[in-house]
């Protein structure tokens, strides 16, 4: 059985995240796959999410834009999920408007509806450009309570806020997004890597950060995660860079330990 290594990487902005994997050649008659369990299947598709929006949030979003929160007044209170969906979407619709009326960029955003675990009552959180004051856009909500904060960097980049608004989706959608976004650079290539240096990679972790930066060069290394198959015997590594200099706001640099 044939094993070539595969580097995959995801161009977000300013952040580069390299999943570097084994693929095989089988022979024929190989033992079928086996299926995941509904846990880790549930856990597989938990974790594909967070990844996904994060890649989507680096690629989309900068320090100029901001997290902006909606929440209902007892008069305005919307009687099911689905209504308070069509009261976030006018919301919405009300913003591009104000925008283009004063000769600014179209909007960009990724949003949530939820239902508090205390409160259990509907709100949302949203990720949006900025620009706007914002004691317009609570104007232009008029439905409660809303806050607004800008979003804050480090080397991973917004993965804080990715990770807590991916929770479990109340309308079939875990977000919905504005159809502007652009979407990350994905390139991939073959036998670049052998196994043994994946492998010297795998168990030194970050104290291969220099030859990780010559390899992605332009890029500082955040963290190296490794993960061994015991199944068939690969090792799989991510890697998460970010563009040279390093940004203002900094967090420790680590070595994820095995999963």
């Amino acid at each position: 059985m044939r094993c070539l290594y595969r580097e995959k990487k995801h161009y977000c902005g300013e952040y580069l995240e390299v999943d570097i994997f084994p693929v095989f050649e089988y022979q024929r008659g190989r033992s079928k796959k086996r299926k995941p369990t509904s846990e880790t299947q549930k856990r597989l598709n938990q974790r594909n999410a967070e990844r996904k929006l994060i890649r989507l949030l680096n690629t989309n979003f900068t320090k100029k834009d901001i997290r902006f929160d909606l929440t209902y007044n007892d008069e305005n209170y919307p009687g099911s999920p689905e209504d308070a969906q069509r009261e976030m979407q006018n919301f919405l619709r009300r913003v591009k408007r104000y925008r283009k009326k004063n000769g600014l960029p179209d909007l960009k955003y990724v949003a949530v509806t939820e239902i508090g675990k205390k409160s259990a009552r509907l709100h949302h959180h949203i990720v949006m450009s900025g620009g706007v004051d914002i004691n317009t856009l609570a104007e232009i909500w008029s439905r409660g309570y809303t806050t607004a904060k800008p979003l804050q960097f480090d080397e991973y980049g917004i993965v804080g806020i990715a990770k807590y608004l991916i929770k479990e989706p109340i309308l079939g959608k875990r977000w919905c997004a504005s159809r502007n976004l652009e979407q990350p650079k994905t390139s991939e290539r073959d036998g670049r890597l052998p196994q043994y240096k994946v492998k010297e990679i795998h168990d030194s972790g970050y104290d291969m950060h220099e030859e990780l930066e010559r390899l992605y060069e332009g890029y500082s290394l955040a963290e190296v995660k490794p993960y061994y198959n015991e199944i068939n015997g690969g090792y799989y590594l991510t890697v998460k860079m970010y563009k040279k200099p390093a940004p203002k706001r900094s967090r420790k640099r680590g070595y994820y330990e095995r999963q």
